[in-house]
């Protein structure tokens, strides 16, 4: 088994990504590696069969000292630690862009005499995983200072990690499933056999973000619950699209932007349990609009992240509808944040044709890492501390991990978003999270997910027949993973 998910692990590696200081930050240092590493350093495939690579379970630090006692109050986790001599005084992160590096050095208290790299490395290419892999895989061998200590990971790709002995079973570090936590965070980052290997900070629940100004000359409202009643199904959503048309506008900005609500609403996973390839009907589903709204001219032909797109968030723009979470907004929206050609204001959010999730952060405990105890910290800091975690929704937009928190900001009448007009997305955010599931996931989603739409363009703009964009998809599959059997 253990070579089987070491072989898995490495194999999976090429699968593409995806957006006041604390007082003692003075010992940290941050070093960022933001530009993709030379992939000839990579572990070839060929050389993983041997177990002999895999971190010993002896290089795990003793659970005995590790794990917290039961008196410790986790809610002041985060607030400055004092570490045990036993800690290692260097604390290696590795992750794909700096979201979470930016609220850990606003929010984290490092523990006097500790130095904190980032190992940040681009998702595009499978390159943070390329590297995150042979760090992982050199764990054993690695001094002390260059061991991984925590990792993070997304939902497309976190079965790799959490079904892998390159995690640790947090419990044993004193990190236990809190009642605040959103259950399907919890079941993301658990293994097969139930042992939770990480956190997250974060919940994703998604919406659909749409221009309250062309709501209103398409719909006759910009109201939340009036605009949800006219695009609550996928028929009344094509139906708007075409007034949208008929008014001048584009439905939606991309032909990939309502991929995620189909692909998070599968009943099936891509890979079934005799490594057969599966396209589940939400998937073809999803085929049939893309292809459609290209052809009416309901969407626009590019990519979810192309500059031809995100130019239509300008208050020029003419893209009524867009898809994501809180973090999308936040992080991927800032021409409709700009002072000077933006529309902060007029925008809203509401739950769409279905319900769905995009992305979220992981935080994973590495096996082999000499910092168990501020591994720990961290990840209680970031679920159990409620200061920090108001500080997420009241300075940053996020949707955090703690339930109790945010339900305190979608009570309040007087919490809103400046860049929603005013609306409370937190409390929208609390209804549609309770409709998350994380089911059908394997280690092939990333790659399957953001690769289908790109290989079925050429269909979609009418140069390739159905027939022959699936072929191509099978044959993109069969390059990337020779194991999935094809049709």
């Amino acid at each position: 088994m253990k070579k089987r998910l070491l072989a898995a692990l490495v194999a999976s590696a090429t699968v593409l990504s995806f957006a006041g200081c604390s007082s003692n930050t003075t010992s940290t240092s941050n070093t960022n590696s933001s530009a993709p590493a030379d992939n000839s350093s990579v572990a070839d495939n060929s050389s993983v069969a041997d177990d002999s690579s895999v971190a010993d379970d002896s290089s795990v630090a003793d659970d005995s000292s590790a794990a917290a006692d039961d008196t410790t109050d986790i809610s002041k986790a985060g607030t400055g630690i004092t570490l045990s001599e036993s800690e290692g005084k260097v604390f290696n992160i590795y992750a794909w862009n700096e979201e979470f590096k930016g609220f850990f050095e606003k929010y984290y208290t490092v523990p006097e005499g500790v130095t904190v790299n980032w190992i940040i490395n681009p998702s595009d290419d499978g390159v943070y995983q390329d590297k995150l892999d042979e760090a992982l895989l050199n764990q054993a061998s690695a001094a002390a200072d260059d061991k991984v200590d925590m990792f993070l990971a997304e939902a497309d790709y976190i079965v790799k990690y959490t079904n892998s002995d390159y995690t640790l079973d947090v419990s044993t570090i004193g990190v236990k499933q809190l009642d605040t936590e959103y259950q399907y965070t919890v079941s993301a980052a658990s293994d097969n056999n139930g042992a939770i290997k990480g956190v997250s900070f974060q919940c994703c629940p998604a919406a659909l973000i749409y221009r309250r100004s062309i709501a209103k000359e398409v719909l006759g409202t910009d109201d939340p619950a009036e605009v949800q009643a006219q695009l609550d199904n996928w028929d009344k959503f094509t139906e708007v699209a075409q007034k949208a048309k008929d008014s001048g506008y584009y439905m939606t900005g991309s032909y990939v932007e309502t991929f995620r609500t189909f692909s998070n609403n599968t009943t099936s996973a891509w890979v079934d349990a005799d490594n057969n390839l599966v396209i589940d009907d939400a998937i073809k589903q999803y085929i049939a609009q893309a292809k459609d709204f290209l052809d009416k001219e309901y969407t626009l032909p590019c990519g979810v992240w192309d500059d031809q797109k995100t130019a239509e968030m300008y208050k020029d723009g003419k893209v009524m509808c867009f898809f994501g979470p809180a973090w999308y907004y936040n992080f991927s929206m800032s021409n409709a944040q700009d002072p000077e050609k933006g529309c902060s204001g007029d925008w809203a959010i509401c739950q769409g044709p279905q319900a769905y999730f995009w992305g979220g952060t992981w935080l994973l405990a590495a096996t082999g890492t000499d910092n168990p105890e501020m591994v720990a910290d961290i990840m209680n800091a970031f679920t159990a501390n409620e200061d920090i975690c108001s500080k997420l929704i009241e300075n940053e937009g996020q949707f955090t991990n703690n339930m109790a928190v945010n339900q305190k900001y979608a009570d309040d009448p007087t919490f809103g978003n400046a860049f929603l007009g005013g609306q409370n997305d937190t409390a929208i955010y609390v209804e549609l999270a309770k409709n998350i599931k994380f089911e059908n996931k394997t280690q092939y989603d990333q790659l399957l997910n953001e690769k289908l739409p790109d290989v079925f363009l050429d269909y979609f703009k009418g140069n390739i027949s159905e027939e022959d964009a699936y072929k191509n998809f099978y044959q993109y599959v069969n390059e990337k993973y020779p194991a999935i059997v094809t049709p």
